[in-house]
């Protein structure tokens, strides 16, 4: 078992269940999946940077992740349809809780000066997204061997059915949100 799981059946249950008053533990908000996209324009001209952001990234996760390809041709780009343009892994089970863990308790304070993550970035239906600047954060990342600084998205996707549900799972479960 890991930590974070541990942490949310004992606490982050039963304290969400007394304040949104569920009757049945389905209706509980948890973790579903967390989908970690890094973008990477440079591959277009540069075969090799998309290689070292899949090499980030299986580092990150702990899971090789997908190759993602352009939908359209842009000329202004120089991009074709079809061209590998980024890659993106999917966590679920074990290893999303384990990777939201290091995340919220290693990497978020790592940031510079870090004050929190926003409250604001929820899609309207229980999702949370934020994006990291670089991936350098990340203690499996080792300065030296890294070509170019890259950012990153990150979607934490929730079964919770409101924003505030989700907010509220989330700061139970360790999310730094903002004061403001």
């Amino acid at each position: 078992m890991t930590r974070l799981l541990d942490k949310y059946k004992a606490e982050v249950m039963p304290a969400l269940t007394k304040k949104f008053a569920y009757k049945n533990v389905m209706q509980v908000p948890k973790l579903d999946k967390i989908v970690i996209n890094m973008a990477c324009g440079d591959a277009v001209g540069n075969a090799k940077a998309l290689e070292s952001a899949i090499a980030d990234l299986t580092l990150i996760a702990g899971q090789k992740p997908v190759v993602t390809r352009a939908r359209k041709s842009l000329a202004a780009w120089k991009l074709r349809q079809g061209m590998a343009i980024g890659c993106k892994v999917t966590l679920r089970g074990r290893r999303m809780y384990e990777f939201l863990d290091k995340f919220m308790n290693i990497a978020l304070p790592r940031v510079r000066d870090f004050r929190g993550v926003s409250r604001k970035s929820f899609d309207g239906r229980g999702n949370y997204a934020l994006g990291i600047k670089e991936q350098l954060i990340f203690p499996e990342i080792d300065y030296d061997k890294i070509d170019k600084i890259r950012g990153m998205d990150i979607i934490v996707v929730t079964t919770a059915k409101t924003d505030e549900e989700a907010r509220e799972f989330l700061a139970l479960m360790g999310m730094p949100f903002a004061n403001a």
